[in-house]
């Protein structure tokens, strides 16, 4: 995955990559219940992310900032529960966990500067 400066782009990207990663419906339950819940909190983050761009207030910036940090996390422990259980491989695992925990160090970096 090619690095990006942009944090709009980025949290997008990341969003289609986890889309793009279950372009099949999976097979079991275990892996279908995880992936709708993947995908449910990558793109809330980058929505969420547009909200925050849009906010009238700092504090409405900082809640908003605080949200897509909480959807980051949710992803990160949805990550690496499927990677445990053996339902996605490290080589798919591995690329998005990275993108995943610089975008959550980002966004906590965003938030403390506006504190």
């Amino acid at each position: 995955m090619e690095k990006k400066y942009d944090l709009s782009e980025r949290l997008e990207d990341f969003a289609a990559e986890i889309v793009q990663l279950y372009d099949k419906k999976p097979v079991s339950f275990a892996r279908e219940y995880l992936a709708k819940q993947l995908i449910r909190s990558a793109c809330s983050s980058a929505l969420n992310y547009g909200e925050a761009l849009g906010a009238g207030t700092q504090k409405d910036k900082i809640n908003k900032l605080r949200i897509v940090l909480k959807e980051l996390r949710e992803s990160l422990r949805n990550l690496n529960i499927q990677f445990k259980a053996n339902l996605i491989s490290e080589k798919q695992a591995s690329p998005l966990v990275d993108e995943n925990d610089q975008l959550i160090r980002i966004i906590v970096t965003r938030i403390k500067n506006l504190d």
